[in-house]
């Protein structure tokens, strides 16, 4: 049995920061329903990369398959009024209802925090937003590199001397839903104590601001790159090849030791440069100097170690084929995970609306016909 066997989940996240923790709690046995809409298509569904280049098939973004392993998908029109009383019968099966929606958008669907109080005794809801549902930033509209401005990363991510530079991902839709499973476990503890269910609010500029808090202390004068106030050498290499390098750091007298008997003295670029990152990498750590190689995509999809760890599990996809999926990054032997492949878009209408929910097919099909099961 799966660790989360037998929760159960009413995702209306959608992009990234939403369904991200969601995708942890479905790898790990919750039943997570994910509510979507072909009228307002999930952006991860629009994003890139695509099976084939398909753009416009709904079902064919790796990234919103890898964002969304072992979940069902149910489709309802939010914005009619019969989609958001069946979006209330879903919160009724439900332990956990997840949103990432802009400021409002609950309270108009009616699905507020007490009128889900009201449909669901001890319910949880799950907000995760850039800057939070309460405070003076509570109705700011944003996406992940919203966050990376407000946070301070944007500021600190650059050259020493260049304007300030957006990470090239949108960090907090990475960070932020790791705080939100965790703060979804710790609702659930609560409830199993006390009976009682909560409102858990996580903001993404928090949670940025947190991985970098202990730069605040001393935050330094220009911006240090790769160089580091403890380390040295710190920083990245180049190697043989196109575009191929290699980390170092060191952090004493030892390791720096280690590093000059491994390459010599003088310039350490020119002294990597003739060498295989991955041969170099391997020789140095095993001198004892902290070195890695700097994999680009398709290495890292090959990592010996992840894929011996199981970390990368192949997840056959109607559209997308046999695909290589990120699992959970832990190992719980007990409980152990079981990822499954990205639903397609309301791929389980019937399975929920029917079996679940318990609805009769006449209903279902009239819904469907009146565009509320769209």
């Amino acid at each position: 049995m799966q660790a989360l066997t037998g929760l159960k989940i009413a995702d209306f996240s959608w992009v990234g920061a939403g369904p991200r923790a969601t995708k942890d709690l479905a790898d790990n046995g919750a039943v997570v329903v994910k509510v979507e809409s072909a009228k307002r298509l999930d952006l991860g569904r629009k994003s890139p990369p695509f099976a084939r280049g398909e753009r416009a098939n709904p079902d064919a973004s790796a990234f919103f398959a890898q964002t969304n392993t072992s979940k069902k998908s149910v489709t309802i029109n939010l914005t009619d009024r019969e989609g958001q009383a069946l979006a209330r019968r879903l919160v009724a099966w439900a332990d956990v209802v997840v949103e990432n929606f802009g400021p409002g958008y609950m309270e108009r669907i009616g699905l507020s925090w007490p009128e889900l109080c009201k449909i669901k005794s001890g319910i949880i809801l799950a907000s995760v937003s850039v800057a939070g549902r309460t405070g003076p930033m509570s109705g700011f509209r944003g996406y992940g590199n919203s966050a990376a401005a407000h946070s301070g990363h944007a500021d600190m991510t650059g050259w020493p001397g260049s304007e300030p530079h957006m990470p090239p991902y949108a960090y907090g839709d990475v960070v932020a839903p790791m705080f939100l499973t965790v703060a979804i476990l710790s609702a659930l503890e609560e409830r199993e104590r006390t009976g009682q269910g909560s409102w858990v609010d996580v903001s993404q500029i928090e949670p940025m601001a947190h991985v970098i808090a202990d730069l605040f202390a001393e935050m330094p004068a220009a911006k240090p790159a790769n160089t580091d106030p403890l380390m040295h050498p710190h920083g990245v290499f180049p190697c043989r090849g196109d575009d191929r390098w290699i980390a170092i750091a060191c952090e004493n007298d030892q390791q720096r030791a280690a590093l000059t008997e491994g390459l010599g003295t003088g310039d350490l670029a020119a002294q990597t440069r003739e060498h295989d990152a991955f041969e170099l990498a391997e020789r140095l750590a095993s001198a004892g100097v902290p070195a890695a190689p700097v994999r680009d995509g398709k290495a890292l999809s090959e990592h010996e170690a992840l894929r011996a760890a199981g970390h990368f599990v192949e997840v056959e996809h109607a559209v997308l084929g046999p695909s290589a999926m990120p699992a959970p990054p832990m190992v719980m032997e007990a409980t152990p995970h079981a990822v499954g492949p990205a639903p397609l878009l309301g791929e389980h209408n019937a399975e929920v609306f029917e079996g679940v929910l318990g609805m009769e097919r006449a209903e279902v099909d009239r819904l469907k016909q009146a565009g509320v099961i769209a």
